[in-house]
């Protein structure tokens, strides 16, 4: 979700041409993206297994 999220915002971004949330939006796919990795890799992230 934090990828998708993440994503829309780059897109909206780049089009609009504001750069806070072409910022926001590489932060959120990097977090989501590290946090599904982790979650894939069988440890628990936060008390959770499996990030949505």
């Amino acid at each position: 979700m934090m990828i998708i999220l993440g994503a829309i915002l780059l897109v909206i971004g780049f089009i609009a041409g504001i750069p806070i949330l072409w910022t926001i939006g590489i932060i959120l796919v990097v977090v989501g993206a590290i946090l599904a990795l982790v979650g894939a890799g069988g440890r628990k992230v936060g008390g959770r297994a499996h990030w949505y």
